[in-house]
């Protein structure tokens, strides 16, 4: 009898081990059902950044997005088809995308039908199969609709702007949610592939490498394709009637725009300059990191800003009222290496893309014949609030003067430490380590030491986040 017992203990851990196994072959593999559930769990909803609640998403990485896109002035409608392919971060039993607005009609993912729902700015897929983390896999989102900006009190308005001939999708810290769905944090970057068709006589500009135009039906495609990665952020669309300059500098395509509204004059002016002050900062910044240069000039009331919208900026008119504003130029082709190529890994860090921008604009006035950087900095030190931090500003204050000058002064601070050699070789290093990536300031002050031998970290904060002004600059 005891013998008897023994074997059949055997038998049953030896079917508890085999059932095991099969769980987990099963769940691996990414077969629905209780056994898999068990190892499988949803993506974040939020990718946790405090300034920004709610967007971006966990459990994947997104490696490229291919946009499909048609736009219909008439209507003030769009449509076609989004795909993205990324890989599991986890095992995933669902994710979510981020789209506001916009109507959902088919998602598939790895070519099979998939359970989609939505939850305000979420759209929330469920794949017939979980995902395995390290899977690569490919989702495509047909969609439409009459896109609507987004307008918080904090940011303005941002996004998806319908205009009198077409539209300008642009907007910081969000606006690629609403017109694709999208990963919209900096912290996923991706390449693209944008194809946008509008009617015949309107241009669509975008990122990157233009790949030519198509027409057919009374409507035109216009094709464009970026390479290196990008934040949702500085993904652009603008369709109108506007006059487009396609040349190249360095060998690389130089695509520049001026809206037709606008007379022949500064914007046309500030536009040409773009390779030259793209060559003075690549002495300062290294490299430039991108494939294709540019810039597009809006003629629009409600954007009365520029944005750094990768590869190709864009401007509005108010800069160029009166003379080719070059400054506003060096800001954000100074961006292209630090804020587009090196972004933050968390909001709370924009001074490391606006302060080094901004010292941009100041090397820049003082090569063109304007005034000198020591000059600018004791002005801007006069005038500054010392009050408002620029390090973690908190989100109702992501974009303002603090930000920008307080962030370009402690950079200045740096060079006056650390002096001028060790100072550009930290530029250049910073550009060339973190391209293509994200930093935060902590990896900059780690940087800093490394290339200096000091510790730069009490400087900085004085000079960020002190309440009080610190010691003049000599």
């Amino acid at each position: 009898m005891r013998g008897g017992s023994t074997t059949r203990v055997r038998a049953a851990r030896w079917a508890k081990l085999l059932a095991a196994v099969l769980v987990a072959l099963l769940g691996f593999a990414g077969y629905p059902g209780e056994q898999s559930a068990a190892r499988y769990r949803p993506g974040a909803a939020d990718v946790g950044d405090p300034y920004v609640p709610g967007l971006g998403n966990g459990g994947y990485d997104v490696a490229s997005y291919t946009l499909r896109l048609r736009y219909d002035p008439a209507e003030g409608r769009l449509s076609g088809t989004a795909v993205v392919v990324a890989t599991a971060t986890q095992n995933l039993s669902r994710f979510n995308l981020d789209l506001i607005g916009l109507r959902v009609t088919a998602v598939t993912v790895d070519g099979r039908p998939a359970r989609y729902r939505r939850d305000q700015g979420e759209l929330i897929i469920t794949p017939t199969r979980g995902l395995p983390v390290g899977h690569q896999f490919t989702v495509e989102i047909a969609y439409g609709g009459v896109p609507r900006p987004i307008t918080d009190p904090r940011l303005g308005t941002n996004g998806f702007l319908t205009t009198t001939d077409g539209a300008i999708a642009l907007g910081q810290p969000v606006s690629a949610s609403t017109w694709f769905p999208v990963n919209d944090h900096p912290s996923d970057k991706a390449t693209y592939d944008i194809e946008i068709s509008v009617p015949d006589g309107l241009v669509a500009l975008s990122n990157g490498v233009p790949r030519g135009t198509r027409r057919a039906d009374g409507w035109t495609t216009w094709r464009w394709s970026v390479r290196s990665p990008m934040a949702s952020y500085l993904a652009t669309v603008v369709i109108g009637d506007y006059r487009v300059r396609m040349d190249s500098h360095n060998g690389k395509p130089m695509v520049t725009a001026v809206a037709s509204s606008l007379p022949h004059g500064p914007a046309d002016a500030a536009l040409a300059r773009t390779g030259e002050i793209a060559d003075f900062l690549e002495r300062h910044f290294g490299p430039y990191p991108f494939e294709a240069y540019g810039g597009i000039v809006i003629d629009d009331e409600r954007i009365r800003y520029a944005l750094e919208t990768q590869t190709r900026p864009v401007y509005s008119a108010v800069f160029f009222a009166d003379e080719p504003a070059t400054w506003v130029v060096a800001h954000e082709l100074a961006h292209q290496w630090f804020g587009d190529s090196v972004s933050v890994h968390r909001w709370r860090d924009i001074w490391l893309n606006e302060g080094l921008a901004t010292y941009a604009e100041w090397l820049w006035e003082e090569h063109d014949g304007g005034r000198s950087v020591r000059e600018i900095v004791a002005a801007e030190y006069a005038r500054t609030d010392w009050s408002q931090p620029a390090w973690d500003p908190g989100p109702d204050r992501l974009f303002t003067r603090a930000v920008y000058q307080r962030g370009a002064l402690a950079v200045h601070a740096v060079r006056t430490t650390i002096g001028d050699d060790a100072f550009f070789q930290l530029l250049r290093a910073w550009a060339e380590t973190k391209r293509d990536g994200n930093a935060t300031t902590a990896e900059f002050l780690a940087l800093a030491q490394r290339i200096s031998g000091r510790d730069v970290t009490g400087v900085v904060e004085a000079w960020l986040a002190g309440r009080t002004a610190p010691p003049a600059p000599a």
